[in-house]
């Protein structure tokens, strides 16, 4: 069974100290480790608070929160013996899933406070949480015991909801808006991929671009803006933004040959990045006017972007000269 998330891809390590630099007027990267970090993934921004997991010299990943004043805590729900948090909202409330001693994932909620709870969907073998909203609802995905995996919502008032869209073998929701509208996508029973978009009210609506022959939605804003990536005939990766009454644009930056968009703001700025010609992924950002910059970290030999905050900071991680992976946060 494949598995909701990214792959951890740590491999060769240094301690490291956080540090700035200016890189082009009107923007600053700053990068960050956790104390003890041998190699750190940024992974969500929320209200200038990052969220992400850094393993250790043990080789032992944990959780860790960055507050907007450059604190940073790592955290473990009881009984982790490998966290990884994935999402965080205005509230500082962090969402993610942990491994227990038998290597089953379980999904954890951490408090603004600290304070942390596990959770399985009924009949979950296995649970891959992936987002938090503003008002504390969760999606994500889970495993039942035929070896199946579906969707999942949990709202505030913490009723969960089984769902998948009509023909997928299995279902991987990403992102979750403030109104409750879920984006991800599916693998149908030959195994093609295609986007989603669940509304409110349940209904599933399939999202796939003119020419496409594999499509995610990786994220929702407010507004119900998606973006994501499909892949074309040839098997190139590119950009889309669907905007809310369905309409759909490509896009890729210059010299892209592959496109990975993470992440949109409220007022429809996306993030992530894209492969050169020579296999180097950048990271970039595209303004609502569909103006594409391209952005690195100093010292950077990939770069991977993966949110952005609704007042256009971006958290990601990227891979420096020896191999190590360091956080960062992009201040326009």
């Amino acid at each position: 069974m494949q598995e909701l998330t990214r792959c951890l891809k740590i491999s060769i390590f240094v301690i490291t100290f956080a540090t700035w630099s200016t890189v082009a007027i009107g923007q600053r990267i700053t990068s960050f480790d956790p104390p003890g970090s041998i190699g750190t993934q940024a992974l969500s921004i929320n209200s200038g608070s990052i969220a992400g997991w850094y393993l250790d010299t043990n080789d032992v990943v944990h959780g860790f929160i960055r507050t907007a004043n450059g604190t940073i805590t790592g955290f473990d729900p009881p009984g982790s013996m490998e966290t990884l948090a994935e999402s965080i909202n205005p509230r500082q409330e962090i969402t993610g899933y942990y491994y227990d001693a038998s290597f089953v994932p379980h999904g954890f909620v951490r408090a603004g406070n600290g304070t942390i709870g596990s959770f399985d969907p009924p009949g979950s073998t296995a649970t891959y949480v992936t987002s938090i909203n503003p008002p504390g609802a969760i999606t994500g995905a889970y495993v039942d015991t035929n070896g199946f995996q579906h969707g999942f919502v949990v709202d505030v008032h913490g009723n969960t909801i089984s769902f998948d869209p009509s023909g997928s073998v299995e279902t991987f929701p990403n992102s979750i808006n403030t109104s409750g509208r879920i984006a991800g996508w599916y693998y149908d029973s030959g195994y093609g991929q295609h986007g989603f978009v669940r509304a409110s009210n349940g209904t599933i609506t399939t999202i796939d671009p003119p020419g496409s022959t594999g499509t995610a939605a990786t994220s929702i804003n407010p507004t119900k803006v998606i973006t994501g990536w499909y892949a074309d005939s040839n098997g190139v990766d590119h950009g889309f933004v669907r905007a809310a009454n369905g309409t759909l644009t490509s896009f890729d930056p210059s010299g892209s040959t592959g496109t990975a968009p993470q992440s949109i703001d409220s007022s429809g700025v996306i993030t992530g990045w894209y492969a050169d010609t020579s296999g180097v992924p950048h990271g970039f950002v595209r303004a609502a006017n569909g103006t594409l910059t391209s952005f690195d970290p100093p010292g950077s030999t990939a770069t991977y972007a993966n949110s952005i905050s609704r007042s256009g900071e971006i958290a990601g991680w990227y891979i420096d000269s020896n191999q190590v992976q360091h956080g960062f946060l992009r201040t326009p």
